[in-house]
C-alpha cells in the first residue's frame, strides 16, 4: 500500500521534479513524509536539504517575460536567501525579499536527526571549522601568545 501510495505522489511530480528524483537514483520516499498530527515527539515537518521546491517570486523584481516560478532543489537557506539547484541545474540564492510562496513538492531525505548521511556531515564539517579557525588563530598577526610552545 506504501509502495502504491508512492506512485501516486511521483505522478503527481512536474517533469523538472521528476527529471531531478530520477538523477538521484529514485530514491524510496516512504519514510522523508511530513508528519502533523499525533505525539508531538512524533511530528516532523519543515523544509530539509535536497527537498524538491517551487519557489513563486514577487513580478515587481522581475525581468519582462521571465517566469515568476523557480523549481529546483533546496541546497541551503542562510538570514537572506534561499539557494537551489534551479531545474536547469544553475545555482540560484533568491533573497528572502522577493519571495512570495514556497512549495514544497517533494521530500528527498528524511527529517534532520534521523537522516545519518547529514549527521555524519555536520560532524565532519564542524571538525573542519575548527582545524581553520586554530589555523587561523596561529597565523593571525600580532598575536600574544608568543610564550607558548607549538
Amino acid at each position: 500500500m506504501v509502495g502504491e501510495e508512492q506512485s501516486s505522489n511521483l505522478n503527481k511530480l512536474p517533469d523538472w521534479a521528476r527529471q531531478i528524483y530520477e538523477k538521484h537514483g529514485s530514491p524510496n520516499l516512504k519514510n522523508t513524509v511530513d508528519v502533523f498530527h499525533g505525539p508531538l515527539i512524533d511530528r516532523r515537518y519543515g523544509l530539509r536539504k535536497d527537498d524538491l521546491v517551487e519557489i513563486i517570486i514577487d513580478n515587481r523584481v522581475l525581468k519582462n517575460g521571465e517566469s515568476n516560478r523557480i523549481g529546483g532543489m533546496l541546497i541551503g537557506t542562510s538570514r537572506n536567501s534561499v539557494d537551489i539547484l534551479d531545474n536547469n541545474g544553475d545555482f540560484r540564492a533568491i533573497s528572502r525579499d522577493v519571495i512570495i510562496e514556497i512549495k514544497l513538492v517533494i521530500h528527498m531525505r528524511r527529517t534532520y536527526l534521523e537522516d545519518e548521511e547529514l549527521l555524519k556531515f555536520e560532524k565532519e564539517d564542524i571538525k573542519r571549522r575548527t582545524n581553520v579557525q586554530e589555523m587561523a588563530e596561529k597565523q593571525a598577526e600580532g598575536r600574544i601568545d608568543s610564550h607558548i610552545w607549538d
